[in-house]
Order: structure tokens, then C-alpha cells, then sequence
């Protein structure tokens, strides 16, 4: 009985002091409000995703096209940001963005959002070239099989750290000669995608990179000629094609509006010119649009 009086005395002196002990309570899931850039996308386009929510996040990573989503925080003005891309051949309607944020207290919060796809139109040309790169020899075929694993492995290998800076520049100050999406037919007969953007630049301008980034590849292509491949981080790179003279080399930093190259004719061309080509995740988009973006 004394023991029994004790323990009783015990728990009321604990109950007293300390009390219950509290259950946490579920953490609350976060709100999410999304805007897309540009607001009305198609297929072939470069998007932004912006994202703030009403609590505060940890990190933010997201699923679009089957693509992972890389998100940086803006603490200007409180925004996650996201660079992503639309395939030329996505269909359109709506979309699935589907976002996973680590909350600062504690918990995770999840949240799909549909995003609309309109089908852009795109124009048709014809062109004439040289026969050899449309019926190649033995030799030159075993060239171009030995430069597309070259071009795997670089594009395989990219910096899952954002290495641009702001809004992507230009690299030539001149007009555009052929816009990106357009369905050529060469010689009549083989068909492709313009899968970049022409600019019209005469033999020897002065080639810029968009922005700033690492030089992953820098030599003579049988197709695209002198090549120069720019990766700017998260899956995005920017692609210089047909140029006379290289002027950086694989592994160099360089920033942004820095002379990288000098345009020319080399590759499979018909004329003097720059093509331009934006990459994401194996992904080509429409550089023109990728400048008229305001990027953090």
C-alpha cells in the first residue's frame, strides 16, 4: 500500500510540473501560385515557372514533359524560379507541372498544376547542297558516327549547377535569317527541322556566348562544322554552329557577350551564316523566344 501511495504521489507531482506531453501537430501543407513565362506557350518553346507559396521552403524541385525541373530561390522577391522547355513534338493542351517543396519546419507539401500548350505553326523551305552530305562515303560515314557519340557524352555530361546569369544576349547584332520550327526539304528529297535560329552574319563577325557558362565542346563537325557548345548549367546549352575560327577551347569559363568564335560557312550550309541552338535536357527550343525572356 505504502508503494502503491508513492507511485500515486509520483504521477501527480510529474503531471503537475510537466504535464501530458504535447502531439505535434501536422504540419500544413503549402499553397503554391504559379505563373508562366511566356504566359501562352507552344510547342518549341523555352518557359519559365515562378512559384511562391505561402510558407517557406527549404528547397523546390518539379516533373514537367517527363523532365526533372530545377528551381532556384529569388530572394529579391521572395520567387522560386525554374527553367524548362517545350518539345516541337509535345501536343497541345493541358499539361502536367508537378512541384514537391521541403517545408523550413518540417514535412514536404505537393501540388500539380496543368499548364496549356497551344501547337505552333511553322513554315516549310527548300534548300540545295553539296551531295556529299546528303549521300556520304564509307569513310565520311564512319566520321559522323565517331562525332554523334562525341556529341553524347558532352551533352550527357552537364553541370546540374545554374551557371547563367540573368537574361541571354544575342550573339550577333544582325537579322534573322531563318526562324526556328521551319520543316526543310534538301534537294528535293531529305526533310528535317530547323531545330536553331540563322542569323545573317558575314565571314569573320565576331560570335558572343548568349551568357556565361563552361565551353564543353569546341571543334570541326562534319555536319555543323566549327562547333562551339556552351553549357550554362541545370540541362541548358547553347550551340554555335558553321564558324571560320574557334576561340576559346573545351573547359574554358567564359562569360557573357565574350567573343567565343568567328561566324563562317563550314558543315553542311548553303551560305555565310550563324546557327544558333538552345538545348534543354536533349531538347531543342526556340532561341528567338529564349531572348525576349527576362530571366533572374
Amino acid at each position: 500500500m505504502k508503494f502503491l501511495a508513492f507511485l500515486l504521489i509520483g504521477i501527480f507531482v510529474w503531471l503537475t510540473v510537466g504535464g501530458w506531453p504535447e502531439i505535434s501537430a501536422k504540419a500544413k501543407p503549402a499553397r503554391f501560385l504559379v505563373v508562366v513565362e511566356p504566359s501562352q506557350p507552344v510547342n518549341g518553346s523555352p518557359v519559365l515557372f515562378r512559384v511562391k507559396t505561402d510558407q517557406m521552403l527549404k528547397s523546390l524541385t518539379g516533373v514537367w514533359l517527363g523532365h526533372r525541373v530545377a528551381f532556384n530561390f529569388d530572394s529579391s522577391n521572395g520567387e522560386w524560379y525554374g527553367f524548362a522547355g517545350v518539345d516541337l513534338a509535345t501536343k497541345a493542351g493541358r499539361h502536367a507541372l508537378q512541384l514537391e517543396g521541403a517545408l523550413t519546419t518540417s514535412g514536404r507539401s505537393n501540388s500539380t498544376e496543368f499548364v496549356t500548350v497551344r501547337k505552333a505553326s511553322y513554315p516549310s523551305s527548300r534548300l540545295r547542297v553539296a551531295r556529299k552530305f546528303l549521300d556520304p562515303d564509307a569513310e565520311t560515314l564512319e566520321r559522323i558516327k565517331e562525332e554523334q557519340a562525341i556529341k553524347r557524352e558532352v551533352f550527357r555530361r552537364v553541370s546540374s549547377n545554374r551557371l547563367w546569369n540573368g537574361d541571354f544576349v544575342a550573339p550577333v547584332n544582325n537579322i534573322v535569317t531563318e526562324p526556328f520550327g521551319v520543316r526543310r526539304v534538301f534537294n528535293g528529297k531529305l526533310q528535317s527541322t530547323h531545330q536553331g535560329l540563322d542569323f545573317r552574319a558575314a565571314l569573320g563577325t565576331p560570335v558572343n556566348a548568349m551568357n556565361s557558362g563552361e565551353v564543353i565542346l569546341a571543334r570541326e563537325m562534319f555536319f555543323e562544322g566549327g562547333m562551339v557548345v556552351v553549357d550554362h548549367g541545370q540541362g541548358l546549352l547553347t550551340m554555335y554552329l558553321h564558324l571560320s575560327e574557334i576561340k576559346t577551347k573545351e573547359g574554358n569559363r567564359v562569360g557573357k557577350g565574350q567573343e567565343i568564335a568567328l561566324s563562317g560557312a563550314t558543315g553542311r550550309v548553303t551560305s555565310e551564316h550563324l546557327h544558333v541552338a538552345i538545348r534543354w535536357l536533349g531538347t531543342y527550343l526556340d532561341p528567338a523566344t529564349l531572348l525576349t525572356m527576362k530571366l533572374p
